[in-house]
C-alpha cells in the first residue's frame, strides 16, 4: 500500500516537470553510436570489442572522436574483472568528452543488485579485486558484530566459517557500493534509458510500463527508488538495525523483528517502513526495464502494438537491449528493425559467448565482434517454437530434416498419432506422424504454415511426409515439454518470460480463425525452459463452418493492430499459394470467410 502510494506522488511530481526535462537522456544529431552489453566482468572480451569498433586504442584510450559509446547494462558479477572495467569506463567518460564524443553507462539489473546489497552473483575474484582496500579491523569490527547477533561464538572455527562466507574484499566491495563510495556514487548518477538518434537503450526490454511512466518516469521516478532504497539502507546500517552480512534475502526478516521491539527511534521505524516500501518497488518488477524479457519471448502478435506505445512515449523508434543472451550468441533483430538484442554471452566461461558491439551510423546498422574489424550485418530472431536438441537447428533446418530424414518408429507399428524418431547427418529429433486427414488435406501442415503467415510463433514445425507406404504428416515433437493439464496440477508456468495471460488470448483468436473444436488441454504443450505455449493437435480444425467453436462463443477476442494487420495480409491469392496442397479449396473459402467475420466484429 506505502508502494502504491509512493509511485502515485512521484508520477504526480513528474507531470509537473518541464517539457526540456527530458533533455539530459536525450541526444540527438550523433553521427556514430556503438553499443555492447552484459560485459560480466569479461574485460578483455570488453576491451578487444572496443578496439574492433575503433572507440579504444592499443593503450586503452578513447579513440572514438565524436562517437557515443553505449554500454547497456551488466558490467558486473560472474566474471573476474568487472572493477578493471568499471574503472576503464569511468576514465573513458572524461576522454570522450574531451573529444566531442560520449560515454554511456546505463544501470542493468546486476548493477541494481549491487548497489542494493543483492550479492548471489559476486564472484570470489571480484571480492577479491576489493581484497586490499579492507584492514583487519574493518574485518574484526563485522565479525565481532555477526557474532554477537548469530550467537555464532569468537573461536577459531567460527572465525574460519565467517571468513568463508564473506571473503577478503568483501566489506570493501560493500563500501565501494555504498551511496558515497566511489563506484556506488558513480552508479547511482545513471540513468535507465537513454535515446539516441530516436534509438532508445535500455538493459532488460521496454515493458508497458515503460509506455505508462515515460523517460521521466523511468530515469527520476523508477531511479529515485534505488537512490534512497541505497541510502535508507546506509542508514539503516549505520544505527545497527542491519548489517552488511545481512543478505538481501533475510533483510525482512531482521526488519521485522527490530519492529517488534520498543527500542528504535521514531525516526528509525520511519526508515524501515519506507526502506521496506521501496523494496517492492516497481524497479523490481518481472515487467520492469531492468528484468523484462517479453521483447525477447513474446511473439509479434502478442508484443507489437505495446512495443510501439512504450517507443512512442520514449520518443523512439526502435530499441536496443540486453539482459537474454541471445540463442546463436550473435547480435539479433527483430519485429522489422525495431528491437536489436545485443547480450551476446560475452563472458565466455558461463555463456559460451564473446564481445559484440552494434555500430549505428546514420541509417546503417552493422556489427564488429571482438575477433574482427569486419562489420556484418545483424541476424534476425530465429523463430524457435519448443527447445531443440542441443539448442541448435532453425525452423527451415528443421523442415529439411523431418521431410528427408531416415524415420524409425519409437514403439511397434506406425498408426496415426506415433511418436517417432527422425535422424540425419548426426541430428535427431522426435516427431508425431499424422495421417492424411482428407484428400488435400493435412492439418498440423496447415495449423503450421498459417502461424508462419500471422507470425504467432506456438504452432511447431511440420511438414508433409509419406511413411512407410502411408501419406501423413511429420510435426516436431520439442524436448522438455508438459501439457497444460500437468502445469496446471504442478503449479508452474507463473515464471514464463512471456505472461501465459498474454499467451492464452492469441490461442483463441487463432482457434477462432481456423474453427478448432479441438483443443484440449492435451493439445496445449509448454516448453518447461521459458514456458512458451505450443499448439498442436489440430485434426479437429479447419471446419467449413461460419463464426466461432462452441467452447469460444463467449469468449471475449483481445485483438490489437498487430493482429488486424496480419488477417489482412490472409488475401485469398496468399492462402492458396500457402495453403494450396495441405487445405481443400471449400476450406480455404471458409477460413476467409471466418477471417472476414473476426474483422468485422473487431471493427
Amino acid at each position: 500500500m506505502y508502494a502504491s502510494v509512493l509511485r502515485v506522488f512521484l508520477v504526480s511530481v513528474l507531470l509537473w516537470q518541464p517539457a526540456w526535462a527530458s533533455s539530459a537522456w536525450t541526444f540527438d544529431n550523433v553521427e556514430r553510436v556503438v553499443a555492447l552489453s552484459d560485459i560480466h566482468g569479461a574485460f578483455d572480451a570488453m576491451v578487444r570489442t572496443l578496439q574492433n569498433a575503433q572507440v579504444l586504442d592499443e593503450a586503452h584510450a578513447w579513440a572514438g572522436a565524436g562517437t557515443h559509446l553505449v554500454i547497456v547494462g551488466d558490467l558486473l558479477d560472474r566474471g573476474p574483472d568487472s572493477r578493471k572495467a568499471m574503472d576503464l569506463l569511468m576514465r573513458l567518460e572524461v576522454e570522450a568528452a574531451a573529444a566531442g564524443g560520449a560515454v554511456h553507462v546505463l544501470i542493468g539489473n546486476h548493477e541494481a543488485m549491487n548497489l542494493m546489497g543483492d550479492l548471489r552473483y559476486v564472484s570470489k575474484e571480484e571480492y577479491a579485486a576489493f581484497a586490499a582496500d579492507e584492514t583487519s579491523a574493518e574485518r574484526d569490527r563485522w565479525f565481532d558484530a555477526f557474532a554477537e547477533r548469530y550467537g555464532t561464538g569468537t573461536g577459531k572455527e567460527a572465525q574460519r566459517a565467517f571468513d568463508r562466507k564473506y571473503p577478503s574484499g568483501f566489506f570493501a566491495h560493500r563500501r565501494a557500493f555504498a551511496a558515497d563510495g566511489v563506484y556506488g556514487k558513480w552508479l547511482l548518477a545513471k540513468p535507465i534509458i537513454v535515446v539516441i538518434n530516436r534509438t532508445a537503450f535500455v538493459h532488460a526490454g521496454l515493458s508497458p510500463m515503460i509506455a505508462a511512466l515515460g523517460l521521466e518516469g523511468v530515469n527520476q521516478g523508477l531511479h529515485a527508488d534505488i537512490q534512497n532504497y541505497v541510502k535508507q539502507y546506509g542508514v539503516l546500517e549505520a544505527a545497527g538495525v542491519l548489517l552488511p552480512t545481512d543478505s538481501a534475502q533475510d533483510r525482512e526478516t531482521v526488519l521485522q523483528a527490530f519492529r517488534k521491539t520498543d527500542s528504535l527511534a521514531p525516526e528509525t521505524v520511519a526508515t524501515i517502513k519506507s526502506f521496506q516500501a521501496l523494496a517492492e518497488s516497481d524497479l523490481h518488477a518481472a515487467d520492469g526495464p531492468l528484468w523484462y524479457r517479453g521483447n525477447v519471448y513474446c511473439g509479434q502478435l502478442i508484443e507489437l502494438d505495446r512495443l510501439q506505445a512504450s517507443l512512442q512515449a520514449l520518443g523512439a523508434d526502435r530499441v536496443v537491449i540486453g539482459h537474454t543472451p541471445t540463442t546463436d550468441r550473435e547480435i539479433q533483430q527483430r519485429f522489422a528493425g525495431r528491437v536489436y538484442e545485443v547480450d551476446t554471452g560475452m563472458l565466455h566461461n558461463y555463456y559460451g559467448g564473446e564481445g559484440h558491439a552494434l555500430v549505428i551510423s546514420g541509417d546503417t546498422v552493422r556489427v564488429v565482434s571482438e575477433d574482427s574489424v569486419e562489420s556484418i550485418a545483424p541476424e534476425a530472431h530465429p523463430r524457435r517454437v519448443g527447445a531443440r536438441p542441443g539448442g541448435k537447428l532453425s525452423a527451415a533446418e528443421l523442415e529439411r530434416l523431418l521431410a528427408g530424414g531416415e524415420v524409425s518408429a519409437e514403439d511397434k507399428g506406425l498408426r496415426d498419432g506415433s511418436i517417432v524418431s527422425v535422424a540425419h547427418d548426426g541430428d535427431r529429433v522426435r516427431a508425431v506422424f499424422r495421417k492424411r486427414a482428407g484428400k488435400n488435406f493435412y492439418p498440423e501442415v496447415a495449423a503450421y504454415r498459417l502461424d508462419l503467415l500471422l507470425e504467432l510463433g506456438m504452432v511447431p514445425v511440420a511438414v508433409v511426409r509419406e511413411v512407410e507406404g502411408m501419406p501423413g504428416s511429420l510435426q516436431f515433437l520439442p524436448d522438455k515439454i508438459l501439457n497444460e493439464e500437468q502445469r496446471a496440477a504442478s503449479g508452474q508456468g507463473a515464471s514464463a518470460y512471456c505472461s501465459l495471460t498474454d499467451q492464452w488470448p492469441v490461442m483463441y483468436v487463432f482457434d477462432s480463425l481456423i474453427y478448432n473444436e479441438g483443443r484440449s488441454r492435451d493439445r496445449m504443450l509448454y516448453s518447461t525452459d521459458i514456458w512458451q505455449l505450443l499448439l498442436v493437435g489440430h485434426e479437429k480444425a479447419f471446419a467449413t463452418k461460419k463464426g466461432r467453436p462452441r467452447h469460444l462463443k463467449q469468449v471475449p477476442l483481445a485483438v490489437n493492430g498487430a493482429w488486424e494487420s496480419a488477417l489482412l495480409a490472409l488475401d485469398e491469392a496468399t492462402i492458396e499459394q500457402t495453403l494450396g496442397d495441405v487445405l481443400d479449396t471449400r476450406r480455404q473459402r471458409a477460413l476467409l470467410a471466418r477471417r472476414d467475420e473476426l474483422m468485422a466484429e473487431f471493427r
